[in-house]
């Protein structure tokens, strides 16, 4: 009955981090993700031979076909299909960061960016994580951990370098707008 007990109680506390949704993202992120990610009304391959479309988008489907929008995308048709996209990053982030890590509206629009950008696997699987979640101060570990993630397939892109710049300027950037924790 013990082990019922804890097993139930396991399941709730897992079911609950993955009802978990992160608080939507500032202006300034989504400026930067769109900046670095450019727009394409048309489906293309990205750097690394993957179809994309609108503002990063990875195509699913063959010619983008899960998509609800007409191609080419409209820009405006590509912004919503943006917020659609910086959904999953950020309850990413939301649920891979411990309760007791805090962010500001800046350094959680940063990791959404990151997240984003390399995947929900591997911001989960991160140094860049984990040292949060052990209570490392945030700025140091986004200054030290973001730079790290400027490689595709191994080579180091310029581009990348670039976005982590970027991103690592916007977690410097002061705000007083909280992010997390996010009370789930």
């Amino acid at each position: 009955m013990v082990r019922l007990a804890v097993a139930s109680a396991t399941l709730l506390v897992v079911s609950k981090a993955y009802a978990c949704t992160g608080p939507a993202v500032n202006q300034a992120t989504v400026d930067l993700i769109a900046g670095f990610e450019g727009f394409s009304a048309d489906v293309y391959d990205d750097p690394t031979g993957n179809p994309t479309i609108g503002y990063g988008h990875l195509c699913q489907l063959t010619g983008c076909s899960e998509i609800p929008y007409s191609i080419p995308l409209s820009e405006a048709d590509g912004k919503s299909l943006l917020a659609d996209d910086v959904i999953s990053p950020q309850d990413c982030i939301t649920t891979q960061t411990a309760a007791s890590v805090t962010l500001n509206a800046n350094q959680y629009g940063a990791l959404v960016s990151w997240a984003y950008n390399v995947g929900c696997g591997n911001s989960g699987s991160s140094s860049l994580i984990t040292r949060l979640n052990n209570g490392e101060d945030p700025q140091t570990v986004i200054a030290e951990e973001l730079p790290l993630w400027n490689k595709s397939g191994g080579e180091v892109l310029p581009g990348l370098v670039r976005r982590r710049a970027a991103e690592v300027d916007l977690a410097n950037t002061a705000t007083s707008d909280p992010a997390l924790p996010a009370g789930c």
